[in-house]
């Protein structure tokens, strides 16, 4: 066996293929000190952080758990954990030397920050705590729309419910003073003072300045919320990241745990967790930050462009030291004329700082193509109205798959500043659905408009009832108008399947019958002079109960056995009693919850020729909209109670909990609040993506639908925290125009092969100038005068870091049930805790015969 000594960092990148350029092979090689990295887009990070980390564990003797690796998503964690995995592997093969990186911090900030929360090294005294609970956004916005919230609202600054919400429309500027609206403000401006970490002292103490009677309520509310949350042990994303520092900030110990901290899309972070990283840093001085401010994107999420822009300079302020530069400036991903396109469009407005001194972004940044060939890759719509244009564009991608340039359809992305509300977007839609292609478009409009997700529901609305329409008009109405089209859809459905029919009608009489029960024993419980508090006796209650007129057998087993009784009588010794509510519950519970019902209808074959579609390849798109449909689902049963029960079906409980509060509220909220970030891309179909959901991805074909941003106004809730906060920013009223050059810089960036402007022209259309200049200067070829049969041919290529599958989780799985590996580790479903019974069953003997099928072609095709 070879020794460490003999195998190199050299020796590693040959067995491994990779060949770093000259920039790369620096910032690889640079571990001690700050390091700063300007990395343009395409640059190859993601593999310069990698083998940055190899070269620190293996070579520099740095054990695993003194790393923090910070990334902006989970998959870009993951990529980043399995190409770790493959290369040290690689090592262990050659040294004998094992690696074990399962006590690594690699993650998104949040995730890190939980970590550090129950992470002991980082307690005062090492103690043990009790790590808070997380509200994603979508809990975050059901927290504050609760009545509970706008009830607060009026008791703590004496104002009425709809004064204050018409206050708020005019604070901030909003269309409407609907709770919905007022609650998005809230939320926007709370994160926004928690970003920036602001004490309640220091906003209330600028609003009594200026005389902000609005902005000194809202500091109220926001006291009160941080307060509510802290007694609840719960944070949102905001707070957990200032828990965390206030947590780093009680003991001098936690400086020097980390040996490297390193920091992907650094441009994208906020104040807080600038404070954070420079923290964690602060002992060994060893903080590598990377990213691109050309890229910075999420100023809405409080993110602040300077962290980057100016990094050497705070650099030199918190560690003491100046950073090493390094410029990863050689793209790698896309063609030549594209590059030129990206750079030369960034530069088209002035970044030049007002007093002459400077820039507001990184400049000089010579960003290369590797690939220096002089073809074609950028060309535009002709000229023309919407309506043309979409025609125009269907139709030349129609002509790419036809003539088989794409191996797959999903390799051509059509890109939006925005999809939401779009007249455009939707135009683009019919016409290549027009033209047979297939489009994967869910966030378009509501992803409850979804064919997928209006059949599932609308069967859930079946089942267990909907809310009564009540006298409204707008969004209520609009709601109520998409309940009645989803039972619709469900008539439809079941007049073409018996057996659906009767599985519904059979849960329907199931549900009615427990709840019948429960009002039985109620009426029991009533009779004798109980309360549903009293400690439960199975002596003393038990034999009446179960003698309850016309409850059905299954309530009255539901009551419990002798085992069960024997346990209670303990659990009532030791002080520990059962509450006759809880017994009424447990007996009239069903078997199964939210998440199983889901996966029983699968089953059918509505719905499992969905899982055939994506299983031969032929369509990803409806097996991609049924995992959103069970995370959906999932993240419902986390914030309630996942036990259906008697008590829970009175009075429509249930379905007002779910249709008339939680699918309502994600009905408002439409795509923006709710956003996936690990976007899926199926198989046969064209891909529409917001810019922002495109960032850090890459697809050879890239069309960018729409090249104007409107509405474009500096952010009230900017306007309102720039003057609480330091610092030398950007001017607030030049923020709208930085921003959307940086939006379409991102936009621009994404293509490998072959890039397509839309050029929209007519009334109501809006051009950024930017790109009537880029047009006008460049003069690129128009869609009619090139040939399709020379452009470009694609193949679906393999990741350059390779994935890692384990043994007991992705292959046992995969022999057990490939099924169910397809759908719950391909398709990322959200599994319900009977998922393995039910597609043991339902779905797995629904398409059994799918997969002997499909086994049989190819013993035939072998032949």
């Amino acid at each position: 066996m070879n020794t460490q000594q003999q195998l190199t960092l050299e020796k590693l990148f040959k067995i491994h293929n990779f060949q770093p350029n000259e920039g790369q092979r620096e910032a690889i090689l640079s571990l001690e000190g700050p390091l700063f990295l300007m990395a343009g887009p395409g640059s190859g990070k993601t593999r310069v952080l990698l083998w940055r980390t190899v070269n620190a564990i293996v070579f520099h003797n740095v054990f695993p758990e003194n790393i923090f690796l910070s990334t902006f998503t989970e998959k870009a964690a993951k990529q980043l954990k399995d190409g770790l995995q493959t290369i040290l592997g690689t090592v262990t093969n050659h040294t004998g030397t094992p690696y074990d990186i399962s006590r690594m911090y690699v993650g998104t900030v949040h995730s890190l920050c939980q970590k550090i929360i129950g992470d002991r090294r980082f307690i005062k005294n090492r103690s043990r705590v009790k790590p808070p609970i997380l509200m994603d956004e979508l809990e975050q916005y059901y927290f504050i729309n609760s009545r509970s919230f706008w009830k607060l609202t009026e008791e703590l600054i004496h104002v009425k419910e709809d004064e204050w919400r018409a206050e708020m429309k005019k604070y901030f500027g909003k269309r409407s003073e609907s709770r919905h609206d007022t609650a998005l403000s809230v939320i926007s401006i709370f994160n926004r003072f928690s970003e920036e970490n602001l004490s309640i002292e220091k906003i209330a103490e600028h609003a009594t300045e200026k005389q902000d009677e609005t902005l000194l309520q809202i500091a109220k509310l926001y006291d009160w919320y941080k307060n509510k949350l802290t007694s609840e042990n719960k944070v949102d994303f905001s707070l957990l990241q200032q828990r965390a520092l206030k947590q780093l900030l009680e003991s001098e110990h936690v400086i020097s745990e980390f040996q490297h901290v390193v920091i992907d899309e650094f441009q994208d972070t906020n104040r807080i967790q600038e404070q954070l990283f420079f923290r964690l840093a602060n002992g060994k001085k060893n903080l590598c930050v990377v990213g691109d401010d050309d890229q910075a994107l999420y100023r809405f999420r409080g993110a602040t462009v300077e962290n980057f822009v100016q990094f050497p300079q705070r650099s030199k302020l918190y560690l003491l030291t100046s950073p090493k530069e390094i410029k990863l400036n050689v793209n790698y991903r896309s063609k030549k004329q594209i590059v030129a396109t990206y750079t030369n469009f960034i530069d088209k407005v002035s970044w030049v700082r007002e007093n002459g001194d400077g820039y507001y972004r990184l400049h000089d940044k010579d960003i290369q193509s590797h690939n220096q060939d002089n073809d074609i890759s950028v060309i535009t719509t002709t000229p023309a109205k919407s309506e043309d244009v979409a025609e125009e564009i269907a139709l030349f991608v129609k002509k790419l798959i036809d003539e088989k340039k794409v191996e797959d359809p999903n390799q051509i992305a059509i890109l939006f500043p925005a999809l939401k509300n779009n007249q455009h977007v939707k135009r683009m839609k019919k016409a290549l659905e027009g033209q047979g292609v297939k489009v994967y478009a869910p966030r378009a409009g509501r992803f409850l408009e979804v064919e997928e997700a209006k059949a599932i529901l609308g069967i859930f609305a079946e089942v267990i009832g909907r809310p009564e329409r009540q006298e409204y008009s707008g969004a209520y109405k609009e709601y109520h108008d998409w309940l009645d089209s989803i039972k619709e859809e469900v008539k439809e459905l079941i007049s073409k399947d018996e057996r659906l029919d009767k599985f519904i009608t059979t849960k329907k009489v199931e549900l009615q019958k427990f709840k019948d029960d429960y009002i039985r024993l109620l009426k029991t419980v009533n009779d004798n002079g109980w309360e549903l508090t009293d400690n439960y006796e199975p002596q003393k209650h038990k034999r009446i109960l179960s003698t309850t007129p016309l409850i059905s057998q299954q309530t009255v087993r539901g009551l419990g056995s002798n085992r069960l009784d024997k346990i209670i009588e303990q659990r009532n010794k030791e002080g520990r009693p059962f509450s006759l509510q809880y017994i009424l519950n447990r007996a009239t519970s069903v078997d199964w919850n939210i998440l199983d019902l889901f996966y029983r209808l699968c089953g059918f074959p509505y719905f499992s020729q969905m899982f055939k579609l994506a299983e031969v390849g032929k369509d990803e798109g409806p097996i991609s909209n049924l995992s959103m449909i069970s995370e959906y689902l999932s993240r419902y049963m986390e914030q309630s109670s996942s036990v259906i029960t008697g008590a829970r079906l009175i009075e429509g409980s249930l379905a007002n909990d779910f249709f008339g509060r939680y699918i309502y509220g994600l009905f408002r909220l439409g795509e923006t609040e709710v956003e996936n970030e690990e976007t899926p891309f199926p198989k046969g179909r064209v891909s529409f993506l917001t810019i922002h959901q495109s960032k850090g991805l890459e697809f050879p074909y890239v069309i960018l639908g729409n090249p104007g941003k409107k509405n474009q106004k500096v952010p009230r809730e900017e306007e309102i925290v720039r003057p609480l906060t330091d610092g030398d920013n950007e001017p607030l009223e030049r923020i709208p125009e930085f921003d959307t050059m940086r939006l379409f810089y991102v936009a621009l960036s994404r293509a490998e092969e072959m890039l397509v402007i839309c050029h929209l022209k007519g009334q109501g259309q809006k051009v950024e100038p930017a790109f009537k200049e880029l047009l006008e200067e460049m003069k690129y070829p128009l869609i009619p005068n090139v040939t399709v049969s020379e452009m470009p041919t694609v193949q679906v290529k393999e990741d350059e870091i390779p994935k890692v599958y384990s043994y007991t989780s992705d292959y046992l799985m995969y022999l057990k049930c490939p099924r169910n590996y397809m759908v719950f580790k391909k398709y990322g479903f959200v599994p319900s805790r009977s998922q393995t019974m039910l597609f043991g069953s339902l779905v797995h003997q629904t398409i059994e015969d799918i997969h002997n099928h499909i086994i049989a072609l190819r013993g035939e095709s072998n032949e």
